[in-house]
């Protein structure tokens, strides 16, 4: 299986099996303790969201490989 065919959660599973460092990273730190984004979305952010939520329902997703095709 090649890593950009994994679905999110199957990408997410292989994560949680490599092994982490003991050592404190420093971009983890940082986003740790990042404030929470507490800015208001705008109209136009709010349905980009709604139409992703309704692909994703509707199964129409693309792979890591079509979109690096696309974009190449």
């Amino acid at each position: 299986m090649v890593i950009e065919d994994l679905s999110e959660s199957e990408a997410a599973e292989a994560l949680e099996l490599i092994p982490r460092s003991s050592q404190p990273d420093a971009l983890d730190e940082l986003l740790d303790s990042a404030p929470a984004d507490d800015e208001p979305t705008t109209p136009e952010e709010d349905e980009g969201a709604r139409e992703a939520r309704a692909q994703i329902a509707r199964d129409e997703l693309f792979s890591a490989g079509e979109i690096k095709r696309g974009i190449a």
